[in-house]
């Protein structure tokens, strides 16, 4: 393994890290909501500026809340798993988060962009 490798899985986590920092930020902001009924309440109202959903969340679940966001038009990502969105905004599992700032939903797109590249 190269210096560059480890570099590199090392900068990936950083990345994840400002993720969850963020979403630990919109949690003590009061500006997001978690769990599926909150999260989909969100949706339908229109509060909901961002939706994350777990990668390993189920089939059903994903599927729910691709049609309400698609309706409602609310961009809807998929990130993390379960635990690890859980432990950023400080609860247990969530499958399903709303961020409902629009400023941080924005922040969060944009990390989450500059991640896949």
């Amino acid at each position: 393994m190269t210096c560059m490798t480890v570099w590199r899985g090392s900068l990936d986590i950083l990345k994840q890290n400002k993720v969850y920092s963020l979403l630990g930020i919109a949690m003590r902001g009061r500006n997001l909501v978690s769990g599926e009924f909150q999260t989909l309440e969100a949706v339908k109202k229109g509060s909901a500026a961002l939706v994350i959903i777990a990668e390993d969340a189920s089939d059903n679940t994903a599927k729910k809340f691709s049609d309400k966001c698609a309706f409602y038009q609310i961009p809807l990502c998929r990130f993390g798993h379960r635990e690890e969105l859980g432990r950023a905004i400080g609860r247990e599992q969530r499958s399903s988060i709303g961020v409902c700032d629009a400023g941080l939903a924005d922040a969060i797109k944009r990390q989450l962009e500059k991640e896949e590249r």
